[in-house]
């Protein structure tokens, strides 16, 4: 059972099709973590150039990912609930795991440290219980136009 559906997560952060990379909130401790499933299937559209007869999910789009994840946990927070959260850096990106159709991404964030309207979070983009990306994020929170 999830804690977000995708039409409950389409409702706290502005991405849609084809650039929403998440399926649901498996998990959400407001101000702390979140876990959120993403089913990776053959019919995303990235594969088509990504790459012929040897599909891979781009690492950039893992990365984006994973900061929808965080945008979420964030935006859960009373503090910032109906604003914009922003990706401002990444740091310590490291792909370990080719992630393929057919693949279930678990997306772990947690929230490290919060300034204002600034934080930094911990991610790892998981398939079988195997790193296949990890990243610091840093975030910027500013209010929806």
């Amino acid at each position: 059972m999830s804690v977000l559906s995708a039409s409950e997560i389409m409702q706290l952060i502005p991405n849609r099709y084809p650039i929403l990379f998440m399926d649901r909130v498996d998990e959400l401790h407001p101000g702390e973590s979140i876990v959120v499933t993403k089913n990776v299937t053959i019919n995303e559209s990235f594969f088509q150039g990504h790459f012929p007869g040897n599909p891979v999910m781009p690492g950039v789009l893992i990365i984006e990912a994973l900061a929808q994840a965080a945008s979420i946990l964030i935006l859960k927070s009373e503090k910032f609930q109906g604003k914009t959260a922003y990706l401002g850096a990444i740091k310590q990106a490291k792909f370990r795991h080719m992630v393929r159709p057919g693949d279930v991404l678990k997306l772990h964030v947690q929230l490290t440290k919060q300034r204002s309207n600034m934080g930094t979070v911990s991610c790892q983009a998981m398939v079988d219980d195997q790193p296949a990306c990890t990243a610091d994020l840093t975030f910027i929170v500013g209010a929806t136009d």
